[in-house]
């Protein structure tokens, strides 16, 4: 791999004795991990299936190593929402930001979905998870990482950070700033940030990320936990940043972060008057562990009363006669419906997370937990829902081994033989839901969604 020479010449005066050992690394091999996502399985359910083999990620109780030759990805426990494809360094930013069930938590620069997903099942699906990416078609990308991870109290948005501050003023129990950056600590797994590395760059990323953190801090309530993140080795973007904050915030404090063996701490000799504590932040290099570059800080907003503030709660949809269809669905396919505040977007029915706010001028890319769709005298479940459902919430189930013909032909969108009464089935790989299917006269008319379908296989 060919490094930009200033980066180069910029890493070994910081590194010093440690850069012989760290321009090796990039002749490794770079480390390949996962995460089970304990909302379909618990961790020591899925290594009882595994089909890989899976070494711990030290830092974090549901991530894993697996082998070059493996491809969870192509797995069907992958299109089950079973497991998230992630980089372990990255784990260790949802483990200190740690949300516990119930609490109202935001990840600010969410795209793809990897964190968003990691909160998502700490949170155990209750409270309130809001999903932000400013990106369009990168928050496209992390609905869809959302749905196939079968999260229920998400909403997804696509908003600039200061246009949520305004909505959301000291609302939040825990805020990631997962920031953008100049993706140093990914040079080995992306070469494209190789090549788009300059010095200019690194200083504008830095000016992004203060601003960033000034909307974050306005939506964290008093008492609440902010951690801020980059895959980046620059001090501007890492110690720099964070003590620039830290200088206008003086009511947040940075907190130790939990560090583990391998880590190394953020460096006070490397910025220009560093905040008190900036050596309790970590630093991730991939000559010390077996991860890619990265870089987090923990901080606490100080107790204390903020200024009232009225909220506007979103307005549930509460038609029943519109809803019928919807019920008679539930009725009929489900042992539990799911019911609270609906709403529809066109003639796509959600349910809200409890306590959402108003979703008035917002771009919104998914409000809640999509349930399905309304159409004239029918309703129609959704890929969703499907994926968020256990099996003993369906009255009609059919389980395929994942290594099955009939798990294949379902994949590939093809209709299967089935007996039992008609109407709406769960389809499972080994128990886990990965989609529905519609049985009549001993067939199952297949609802895989086309956009998912496997071909060439």
């Amino acid at each position: 791999m060919q490094l930009p020479q200033l980066f180069l010449d910029k890493m070994k005066d910081l590194l010093r004795e440690q850069y012989a050992a760290f321009v090796a690394s990039y002749e490794e091999e770079k480390a390949r991990g996962l995460r089970v996502n304990p909302l379909k399985a618990p961790v020591r359910d899925f290594l009882r299936i595994a089909p890989f083999e899976l070494t711990e990620v030290p830092w974090v109780s549901e991530g894993f190593y697996y082998g070059k030759e493996d491809r969870p990805g192509k797995h069907p426990y992958h299109e089950a929402g079973l497991i998230y494809i992630q980089e372990p360094s990255a784990m260790a930013v949802g483990a200190l930001v740690d949300p516990r069930p119930g609490e109202t938590v935001l990840d600010l620069c969410a795209a793809p979905g990897g964190k968003t997903t990691h909160l998502a099942g700490r949170m155990n699906g209750e409270g309130l998870l809001v999903a932000n990416e400013p990106h369009p078609a990168r928050a496209k990308i992390l609905s869809q990482n959302v749905e196939r991870l079968g999260v229920r109290n998400a909403v997804v948005t696509n908003e600039m950070p200061d246009k949520l501050a305004a909505r959301f003023p000291a609302f939040f129990d825990r805020i990631l700033v997962d920031a953008p950056c100049s993706g140093e600590g990914m040079f080995r797994k992306d070469p494209d940030a190789c090549a788009e590395w300059s010095p200019e760059h690194v200083t504008m990323c830095a000016d992004r990320q203060l601003d960033i953190l000034e909307s974050a801090a306005k939506m964290l309530k008093p008492g609440g936990r902010l951690v801020y993140s980059t895959c980046t080795f620059s001090p501007e973007e890492n110690e720099g940043t964070i003590s620039r904050f830290a200088e206008r915030h003086p009511e947040f404090a940075i907190e130790d972060a939990q560090a583990y063996e391998g880590f190394d701490r953020g460096r006070a000799d490397w910025t220009a008057d560093a905040a008190p504590g900036i050596g309790e932040t970590l630093r991730l290099w991939p000559h010390r562990i077996r991860g890619e570059g990265h870089y987090a800080a923990v901080l606490r907003k100080a107790d204390g009363e903020e200024l009232p503030v009225r909220r506007k709660h979103a307005k549930g949809f509460n038609d029943l006669k519109a809803l019928k269809d919807y019920f008679s669905f539930a009725d009929e396919a489900l042992t539990v419906t799911p019911a609270g505040e609906f709403t529809l977007f066109g003639d796509q029915l959600y349910l809200l997370p409890s306590g959402m706010l108003s979703l008035d001028q917002l771009k919104v890319v998914r409000p809640g937990w999509h349930l399905g769709t309304l159409k004239k005298n029918r309703f129609e479940p959704s890929h969703a829902l499907a994926l968020s459902l256990k099996g003993d919430e369906v009255r009609n189930r059919l389980s395929l081994p994942a290594e099955s013909p009939q798990m294949l032909a379902y994949l590939k969108g093809e209709a299967l033989e089935a007996e039992g009464p008609k109407g709406w089935r769960l389809v499972e790989v080994d128990g886990y839901s990965i989609g529905w299917g519609k049985v009549a006269d001993g067939t199952l008319k297949n609802h895989f969604p086309k956009g998912l379908r496997w071909t060439g296989r």
